[in-house]
């Protein structure tokens, strides 16, 4: 199992007097982006899962966790350790410690072992209370003043906040082509342990997305579940054109250390084996997948699949829906005009493209695009023969094609 040697020591900061300005001031350091987290638990609970959840929740994941039983703790306390892991988060401070009972004590200080993540116990006691004493027995730990370790923060002033960032492309359809090519008929191929060239030099150029659409992608992902291999899967999808028959190739190994590349199989079927460069808002959703294999067996296996045994969770394509993610689509029909009933919306198709094949004849089923639009070229070739103005409108739609 994975886990840390030599975890930094717990440090209990003592503010009897809960003190507003404390506690401001531990909230403020709050930063995600930046490896440091401050948990508010849920009052009224002793529960150690719903402690998983408040740590989840400050990781900006969406809680309850679905698909494990429901009062099995230890998924949401692994999901945790994985992120705080992938996102490498060193820092975590826990307020309201003097209301922890021993289990869920216990839990954290299994997560400091599992994490090597930095622990402060804020504890509003003049005393170090002796459930958090006894839990700390054997434990490296400090004690501090409130004072000292927690400065005041600046107090709100009447000034209207800054802005949040500002996202153009907010509650909208995403229309992905790389998401064309993901829906596939054939099987998964025999395990392969290769060492295979990068995508440039197999001639496979996966599509490019705007700043912007990546920009908004990223934020959808890293929201959408505490699942780190559905987060992963579709991720990948989205930076590699792969077909779900590829996706189900990837090994924890094939992953580098880092989550700088990504090895995906393929038995010449398509353009062969390829190692593609993983961008760096893709890296904590590949890594968080990679370290819930190890945390829950110690070794590896396929990297979009849980360790953790869930049930019920939604396919790659459901999934890809509830994040408003999808392959171009067919124009819609023009309302009819005078008509005052309301347009329903259309379902979401996704085809089934030949266009990653090898040999026109490898896709044994016929071209099912189904009106939507071909993806774009992949290869040096065809990219320059497109900015060329090649192909033609029709081309790729035997529908519209002129007769020979």
């Amino acid at each position: 199992m994975l886990h840390c040697p030599n975890p930094p020591p717990v440090t209990v900061v003592l503010d009897p007097y809960d003190d507003v300005v404390h506690t401001r001031a531990a909230l403020a350091v709050h930063a995600p982006e930046a490896g440091r987290l401050t948990v508010h638990p849920t009052p009224g609970t002793d529960s150690s899962l719903t402690l998983a959840y408040d740590i989840l929740a400050a990781l900006d994941k969406p809680v309850p966790v679905l698909g494990y039983r429901q009062l099995d703790t230890a998924p949401a306390w692994t999901l945790a350790a994985a992120w705080i892991l992938a996102t490498r988060t060193s820092h975590l401070m826990l307020l309201r410690a003097h209301f922890l009972t021993p289990h869920r004590l216990k839990a954290l200080l299994q997560l400091r072992h599992r994490t090597g993540c930095r622990l402060a116990l804020v504890c509003h006691t003049r005393h170090v209370p002796a459930p958090v004493e006894r839990a700390l027995t054997g434990t490296a730990h400090q004690v501090a003043e409130a004072a000292a370790l927690l400065p005041a923060a600046e107090p709100p002033t009447a000034t209207p906040p800054e802005p949040a960032t500002r996202r153009p492309l907010a509650n909208r359809w995403l229309n992905l082509p790389a998401l064309t090519t993901l829906s596939a008929f054939d099987s998964a191929s025999r395990p392969c342990q290769c060492t295979a060239p990068m995508a440039e030099d197999r001639d496979f150029f996966a599509p490019v997305l705007p700043a912007v659409t990546e920009a908004e992608v990223a934020h959808r992902l890293h929201r959408a579940t505490a699942h780190p291999h559905l987060a992963a899967e579709l991720a990948t999808a989205v930076l590699t054109a792969a077909s779900v028959t590829q996706l189900a190739t990837a090994h924890v190994r094939d992953l580098a250390s880092d989550a700088s590349t990504l090895t995906l199989h393929d038995d010449r079927l398509r353009q062969g084996c390829m190692t593609h460069h993983v961008p760096a808002w893709a890296r904590p959703l590949l890594l968080a997948a990679a370290f819930t294999w190890r945390l829950a067996s110690g070794t590896g296996g396929p990297l979009f699949t849980d360790p953790l045994d869930s049930t019920g969770l939604p396919g790659l394509t459901a999934f890809a829906e509830s994040c408003k993610l999808r392959p171009p689509q067919p124009p819609r029909p023009k309302q009819r005009k005078g008509s005052r009933a309301p347009a329903k919306p259309p379902k979401t198709i996704w085809p089934f493209s030949p266009a990653h094949y090898a040999l026109s004849w490898a896709m044994r089923e016929p071209d099912l695009m189904q009106g939507c639009p071909h993806p774009p070229p992949h290869t040096r070739r065809t990219i320059d023969a497109y900015k060329r103005g090649w192909p033609p409108p029709y081309y790729g739609q035997r529908s519209l094609r002129p007769p020979l």
